[in-house]
């Protein structure tokens, strides 16, 4: 019997009941998109983080997309961001018009590396590429905001990354949709609750998600949540038909909310299995893999566990002998975004981001779920260590 990447079966059998009566409940109100269930979960998801101030939307990009608009983000902007994420994180900044500029990750955590900001803001600043690699047009840049991404399930370094942002008047805008509900050193609040926006997705495959799409964003401050909500309906003003700025369509679907509204019962719970899940491989592959590196103070949510192979020719061979033994495997992100065809424009070179690139050629994910057992884990460790 194959061995699912991510066990989604087995989390609906313990709550059905509970997801068919919420999605009952929605079916039988009939107001199907931003339904009541928006701002129980808006409520509910908000006290959770621990912001003043949370927004449902359509997905994760459009959470991102709205953040950025929201900051008045545009053409002449730049925007500091990880080249080692998903490509939507640094698609919305180019959609606006606005430009990626893209900051290599630290080496044992895959986050954006603080020292490389540094360079970074310090090379735009003086329009100076022996600095740090800057991209094509980088002379009439103006540095706006900072996109740190919370990679694998765990945050990245907002210590030092907020201290340079005060320091050069840079807006932070959380990507946390890979460590919803992820702590971070002291701070009361969780992930996607640091900077002025953060924001998060419920796709499917995340520790909390939806049964189709789904995002959120979280804030404090109260002139940025009014414009968050009026830009998710189109740029709605107080009068439905008087739209007072351009907007989008990302309005919520509410059998989504109600689906998450029930799925969030378990959600602390399986981020404990999930921790049990994560230190059982750690103990069986140290020896044999680069296993996660999670910082002192720290928690991750485990959305991924990813662990790296000596090269890339190690990685096709243990990823072969997986696959013949009935073991899925996923990679994120064999092509670093400075790299991809949709980014040859900005003038990025192979070399230029040196971390992300050597990562992307060795690392590769495990199967990785609140109920994978420890027989299975065992199964998937001995075939590792065959080669």
């Amino acid at each position: 019997m194959a061995i699912p990447f991510i066990d989604l079966k087995a989390q609906y059998r313990r709550i059905e009941e509970q997801i068919r009566s919420n999605m009952e409940a929605v079916l039988e109100h009939g107001a199907y998109i931003m339904g009541p269930e928006i701002k129980s979960l808006e409520k509910t998801l908000g006290t959770y983080i621990g912001s003043q101030f949370a927004v449902g939307c359509s997905s994760g990009s459009d959470a991102l997309l709205m953040a950025l608009m929201a900051l008045d983000i545009g053409p002449g902007d730049a925007v500091f961001t990880s080249p080692f994420t998903f490509f939507a994180t640094a698609e919305e900044i180019a959609f606006l018009g606005a430009t990626p500029v893209f900051v290599d990750i630290d080496p044992r955590t895959y986050t954006m590396d603080p020292a490389r900001l540094e360079q970074a803001i310090g090379a735009l600043k003086a329009k100076d590429t022996s600095l740090y690699p800057l991209p094509k047009g980088y002379e009439t840049l103006t540095p706006r905001a900072v996109i740190p991404v919370d990679l694998f399930g765990q945050a990245a370094d907002y210590d030092r990354i907020e201290s340079l942002c005060n320091e050069h008047g840079l807006k932070i805008i959380e990507d946390g949709a890979q460590a919803f509900g992820a702590t971070y050193k002291d701070r009361v609040k969780k992930t996607c609750g640091f900077g002025e926006i953060g924001c998060t997705s419920f796709f499917p495959a995340k520790p909390l998600g939806c049964y189709g799409d789904g995002g959120m964003c979280f804030t404090d401050d109260a002139k940025l949540y009014e414009k968050l909500v009026s830009i998710r309906v189109h740029g709605m003003g107080s009068d439905r038909y008087d739209n007072i700025r351009i907007g989008i369509n990302g309005r919520m679907d509410s059998l989504q909310a109600a689906i998450l509204q029930a799925k969030f019962i378990l959600f602390p719970e399986e981020i404990g299995l999930r921790t049990t899940v994560a230190a059982r491989y750690t103990a069986l592959l140290a020896e044999h893999v680069v296993t996660p590196y999670v910082p002192e103070g720290y928690t991750s949510v485990w959305a991924q566990y990813s662990v790296l192979a000596r090269d890339s020719n190690h990685r096709e061979a243990l990823q072969a002998h997986l696959r013949e033994a009935g073991i899925p495997t996923a990679i994120y992100y064999p092509i670093p975004l400075h790299l991809q065809t949709a980014f040859t424009g900005l003038g990025y070179t192979k070399g230029t981001m040196p971390v992300s690139e050597r990562v992307g050629e060795r690392v590769f994910s495990l199967p990785m779920h609140p109920y994978l057992e420890k027989d299975v884990q065992e199964k998937i460790a001995a075939c590792i260590k065959e080669i």
